[in-house]
């Protein structure tokens, strides 16, 4: 056997051992995204399903029930998911422009401007990310029955047009310290004022950043199931989540529609993160990181 012989049957050997370990990882990663994503095949099976036939083992039914989105989509009499979803979409919007003004605003304070206690304030930032939300709702609640805005989307919306969620502001303070701090300088140079710097030169560079809290504001208000219960008491007003708990407030609950209109619900979000997905991945990959 010669030496080309031999060089090339361990040549066949090793890509026969790579073939193997890429089919069976591949294999191993199939049977796991199924196990994953079980819970939401059953949950699109269900949702045509009728009532009865939600007890059966089986995925699908026989017969696709159309009518539960149909039907399920006007929730009442007077009220229908057109209206839910507008106040959803609206309070969002809002929510997605204050946070990143002013949590970008506010991190690039702590991140480049040196004024006095600034350690000491950006440390009582931090801490409030470690407050239990519980102890602040009785005296939000109190606050905000006192100035009138309780069944108004004011206080669902007001918050984030003052800096936002501390996460929010700690994760820009992370990504503005990466970036050098000589274009600063050089834009300083050129004449460049103070909220110049942030809007020619801090703003571009964070844009994933940006799109990354822009992400999580819009999916956590449209999560936000005990906000909206808290402060929104009249049925015009409801969003999403609360439209949801109208079929549970029926004297039958249906839960076929339910099912269907929980189902149109998750959408929104879902779109949102995958137009944004390659932006969201960097912001968050790369906070924090940068030298």
């Amino acid at each position: 056997m010669t030496t080309n012989t031999i060089v090339a049957d361990s040549l066949r050997a090793r890509t026969r051992r790579k073939r193997f370990v890429t089919i069976r990882r591949h294999v191993i990663l199939i049977l796991t995204s199924f196990l994953m994503m079980y819970p939401v095949i059953w949950w699109v099976g269900a949702s045509f399903k009728t009532t009865p036939e939600l007890t059966q083992p089986t995925l699908f039914p026989e017969r696709l029930v159309w009518e539960n989105y149909t039907l399920g989509w006007q929730v009442s009499a007077r009220h229908s998911f057109t209206r839910f979803y507008i106040n959803s979409i609206y309070i969002g919007a809002l929510i997605v422009v204050g946070s990143v003004f002013t949590a970008s605003l506010v991190g690039y304070a702590f991140g480049r401007i040196r004024f006095r206690f600034r350690a000491f304030f950006f440390s009582i930032v931090l801490l409030t990310l470690m407050l239990p939300p519980q102890v602040l709702l009785v005296p939000q609640y109190i606050l905000w029955n006192q100035f009138g805005f309780i069944n108004s989307f004011v206080p669902l919306v007001l918050p984030s047009f003052f800096g936002g969620s501390p996460f929010f502001i700690f994760l820009l303070v992370q990504f503005i310290r990466g970036i050098p701090k000589d274009l600063d300088e050089a834009a300083k140079i050129e004449g460049c004022s103070t909220y110049g710097i942030y809007a020619r030169i801090i703003m571009p560079l964070i844009v994933p950043a940006l799109v990354t809290v822009g992400v999580f504001a819009f999916v956590w208000s449209w999560d936000n199931f005990f906000g909206h219960l808290l402060y929104l008491t009249s049925a015009t007003r409801y969003t999403v989540p609360l439209g949801l708990r109208m079929f549970i407030d029926q004297f039958e609950i249906q839960w076929g529609r339910l099912l269907a209109m929980s189902l149109v619900s998750i959408m929104p979000p879902a779109l949102v993160f995958l137009l944004a997905q390659k932006h969201f991945v960097e912001g968050i990959a790369t906070t924090g990181l940068k030298g």
